[in-house]
């Protein structure tokens, strides 16, 4: 057994390394209250901080606030997780449940895709997107996960195929004597009890959808379909005399959603983590 001077060596080095992790963070707050002449100064924090580093910031792109793009982030994530949600949870019960022909063909196949990096598909998506008059819309985003084959879409159908896999096959064979359906025991069984996965899914793709700066910046450019991540951009080059502050308190602004999302549904991201992967 450890011994009390064991613990407390153990908890002091556990905050040590803690506070390391978080000084970035610290300072990121205090130099979004800064002015420009402060930024270099070797405080953490001002000696008046300037709030209205937020408030000019939120106004910061003529014509435009912070409040179109977030508008328009927003309604792009639910459209994209909506749609990622349909075809997923289709695709892994197909694979999870159903008998149909070169079936390991077709799920090797999609192992494969996994494998795939990204990068290799950008400029052969932008030629098609281009040809099919899609460029300046939310239709590359979107089509693609409907299709389950967005940012990610096969590792969530792989993620739920696991859970699927795990939830035992005698409420197939119960459900199908009482008349349901092979639709009726996706919606009413499998789609219940995959809550922890589905929610895992909807984290994972509202974070990368989020933070996919590059797929917004090669498809959209009207400033009036502008995302967050792009209205930042856009403050960075728009200025001749940089306000630092104000580009600092919106990049703070902006990461908030993201880290309300994980808090508030890390419960069911840890079980949906830990179940797929025990029954896979």
């Amino acid at each position: 057994m450890r011994t009390k001077s064991q613990k407390t060596l153990h908890h002091v080095l556990l905050t040590v390394f803690s506070l390391v992790m978080v000084y970035p963070v610290i300072w990121w707050i205090g130099a979004s209250l800064k002015s420009n002449s402060e930024l270099s100064s070797p405080g953490l924090f001002p000696s008046v901080p300037k709030w209205n580093n937020f408030t000019d910031g939120w106004k910061a792109v003529p014509g435009h606030t912070f409040t179109d793009f977030y508008m328009n982030t927003f309604g792009l994530e639910i459209a994209v997780m909506l749609t990622t949600l349909i075809s997923c949870t289709l695709v892994a019960f197909g694979f999870g449940r159903l008998d149909f022909p070169l079936k390991k063909f077709w799920f090797s196949l999609l192992m494969v895709t996994l494998m795939l990096p990204g990068q290799v598909l950008i400029i052969p998506q932008y030629a098609m997107f281009h040809q099919l008059g899609w460029v300046n819309t939310y239709l590359p985003f979107i089509v693609p996960h409907l299709l389950a084959s967005g940012a990610g879409g096969t590792f969530f159908v792989f993620l739920l195929i696991q859970f699927v896999r795990g939830i035992p096959p005698e409420l197939d064979e119960s459900a199908k004597m009482d008349g349901c359906s092979w639709f009726g025991i996706y919606w009413r069984i499998v789609m219940p009890l995959t809550v922890p996965a589905i929610v895992t899914v909807m984290i994972f793709c509202f974070l990368w959808n989020w933070d996919d700066f590059l797929g917004h910046l090669l498809y959209i450019n009207s400033v009036d379909k502008y995302t967050v991540g792009l209205a930042l951009r856009m403050i960075n080059d728009s200025q001749s005399g940089q306000q630092w502050g104000q580009l600092l308190a919106m990049s703070l602004v902006s990461i908030v959603p993201a880290t309300l999302v994980f808090v508030f549904a890390q419960k069911y991201f840890v079980e949906g983590i830990a179940k797929s992967g025990i029954k896979g």
